[in-house]
């Protein structure tokens, strides 16, 4: 039978934890898998930056990449070797680099999901430019910030319109806090957000392909706690509910690695942050959660570079858009939706490949996840965050953690 090795590359920024242990588990794991008359082998590697000639052939058959968002070198490498060589990368570079917050809270209110109210307000404070002097003199309106708030009503968030790791994120209780944060806020533009008030749940589910992890999430505790290791503390009902949710926001915008905030309030679960289409990876922050997210990646990322999957460059909305112009509730749209979603990732035909060929990832991964390898992997990125006098302490609070999953079974 002939022969074919598979390349995958990690296209890395700050990342330290979650590449030593892919490419660790992936070798653990030795993947010979029989597809189509080939065996296929598989091999990891960094990705350099450096020159390239457009017409340079790539290497990679996958690239799971974490530095598009934000870093423009490696962002036209990628859209280059997508075009030229059909290189699939998670996520879509174009989708990433173009979808903000804003448009994904938009698009989600045109299908129907019960996104909290939201309003732009513009900057405070401008880039000094004789073109904007000109444009703001003659169209810009005057407005009442109290009056606006006062119609969304308190509390209410004022954030970024384009999102990042809680950045100039502000709760608001009335006028003048509203005021004060909009003085503060300087050119950035800003959205103003309904709070989510009561609410009962804050979970984050987090989508990896046809894949998804639900986490009950505490945006107060310190980074270290805000992903809870609770298991099996939802209903069937609302894993339903938010996985759909995930999976088709995730194929909507061609994000193969993506998560979704929803809080849930009289029973109604509405998703307020859903456009982080480059999730915190990071045993710092995961610790318990930190397995499934590498056995995750190992999946889909051998998934999809045996099966050849092609990259999604194009997005294709009007059947969504179709789906939700009809007469029936949110909840029958969304499962049409997720049909769409399920169909987008190839669910059944990756679990059908997963049963066989990776069926002994969970028996790998658990004794993995006690090895000399991961604990050295979370010391590092301990020592890369922490005061030395802290970095024993921390250590040993992952590590117990992680073994906590492994006394637990270590499946999922």
């Amino acid at each position: 039978m002939p022969t074919q090795q598979r390349h995958i590359g990690l296209s890395l920024g700050g990342d330290i934890c979650w590449p030593i242990c892919y490419e660790a588990l992936l070798k653990k794991l030795d993947l010979e898998i029989d597809l189509n008359g080939v065996t296929q082998t598989f091999d990891v590697e960094r990705v350099a930056i450096e020159p390239f000639d457009l017409r340079q052939p790539v290497k990679y058959d996958v690239v799971i990449d974490r530095l598009t968002h934000w870093y423009h070198t490696s962002r036209e490498w990628i859209k280059k070797a997508i075009l030229t060589d059909d290189l699939y990368v998670f996520n879509n570079p174009w989708s990433l680099q173009s979808m903000e917050k804003h448009t994904s809270y938009a698009a989600m209110m045109r299908l129907g999901f019960p996104v909290p109210d939201t309003w732009v307000v513009p900057p405070k404070a401008y880039v000094e430019n004789p073109d904007l002097e000109r444009t703001l003199k003659k169209y810009a309106k005057l407005f009442d910030l109290e009056a606006i708030g006062e119609q969304i009503g308190y509390p209410l968030f004022m954030k970024p319109y384009d999102g990042g790791a809680w950045v100039g994120v502000t709760a608001i209780h009335d006028g003048d806090a509203l005021k004060r944060a909009y003085d503060e806020s300087g050119t950035r533009l800003m959205h103003l957000q309904k709070g989510v008030i009561p609410n009962d749940a804050f979970v984050r589910c987090v989508g990896l392909g046809p894949q998804w992890r639900f986490v009950n999430y505490d945006p107060s505790a310190p980074l270290h706690d805000r992903y809870r290791m609770d298991t099996d503390f939802l209903s069937e009902s609302d894993e339903a509910t938010l996985s759909k949710m995930t999976m088709v926001i995730n194929a909507f915008f061609g994000w193969d690695f993506n998560s979704c905030e929803a809080l849930r309030s009289n029973g109604l679960w509405q998703p307020i942050d859903f456009a982080n289409a480059c999730p915190d990876s990071q045993v710092t922050s995961l610790h318990f959660h930190f397995p499934w997210l590498i056995k995750s990646n190992i999946r889909w990322s051998v998934y999809c570079a045996a099966t050849d999957r092609s990259m999604h460059s194009n997005l294709d909305w009007e059947k969504y858009f179709t789906i939700a112009a009809k007469d029936m509730s949110f909840e029958e749209k969304l499962d049409e939706y997720a049909k769409l979603a399920f169909d987008y990732f190839e669910y059944d035909q990756f679990h059908e490949f997963c049963d066989r060929h990776l069926s002994h990832i969970d028996e790998v991964a658990h004794e993995f996840f006690g090895t000399e390898v991961v604990l050295d992997a979370i010391r590092q990125k301990v020592m890369a965050l922490y005061p030395p006098h802290e970095i024993d302490m921390f250590t040993e609070l992952f590590w117990n953690r992680i073994q906590h999953w492994r006394d637990q079974g270590g499946v999922g």
